[in-house]
């Protein structure tokens, strides 16, 4: 009686997640630490990270690592409640946003996740990157808070990524994705400097990518 309870309480739970639960959404529903192990040992649930486990019967789906990283960023709250938080929430960067977007070879061996607060961790394979964002900087893939594709390139730049690397990811954007060229300027405006050319030239910065891979700007 005490098994079929519990798995009813984090089938219902995991129902909108991606069969997925964290302990501490377990824990609200009665369900404790104990009973998570014993479920994993009788082979109910598969243990993806610390603290975050997935219902055996559920289809594994793609970048599980990353939705595991991503619960554990605020393990208590359900993704349902959490996608509402938009720009203001945990939101997928960088190499991991790249990998999502499936532009460039940029596949690291963590989840790359932004916050508008700082934040540590002591995880080798979660990275958190304090920034601001705005709505426009954030959208929906896969059910889960991604940075848009320019956000997502000016940040590799940012991350002192090979160039070449870079103009990779943005011509396989650019073939892939509806490109906001303007926007993308003003993303890599703060980076011009840094990178040879005028302070706040997002533009040059650009031609500068787009020679790179070897796009024409107009067509």
């Amino acid at each position: 009686m005490k098994a079929r309870y519990v798995l009813r309480e984090l089938a219902e739970i995991s129902a909108s997640q991606w069969g997925m639960v964290t302990s501490a959404q377990a824990a609200s529903r009665g369900v404790t630490r104990l009973d998570l192990s014993r479920l994993t040992r009788a082979g109910d649930l598969v243990r993806i990270s610390q603290g975050v486990y997935k219902n055996a019967g559920a289809p594994s789906g793609a970048y599980l690592d990353v939705r595991a990283a991503w619960l554990s960023s605020d393990p208590a709250r359900l993704a349902s409640e959490r996608l509402d938080d938009g720009h203001r929430g945990v939101v997928v960067s960088g190499q991991t946003a790249a990998w999502l977007y499936d532009i460039g070879d940029l596949r690291s061996n963590r989840t790359e996740l932004t916050t508008p607060v700082r934040r540590q961790t002591q995880r080798a394979d979660v990275y958190y990157r304090q920034r601001d964002l705005s709505e426009k900087d954030v959208t929906i893939r896969d059910g889960l808070p991604v940075t848009t594709p320019e956000r997502t390139i000016a940040d590799l730049v940012e991350d002192r990524t090979d160039l070449s690397i870079v103009a990779n990811a943005l011509r396989d954007a650019n073939r892939k994705y509806e490109l906001d060229l303007r926007q993308l300027e003003a993303d890599l405006a703060p980076l011009a400097a840094r990178n040879g050319h005028r302070k706040g030239d997002g533009v040059a910065l650009l031609d500068q990518l787009l020679e790179i891979a070897g796009m024409d700007r107009e067509a």
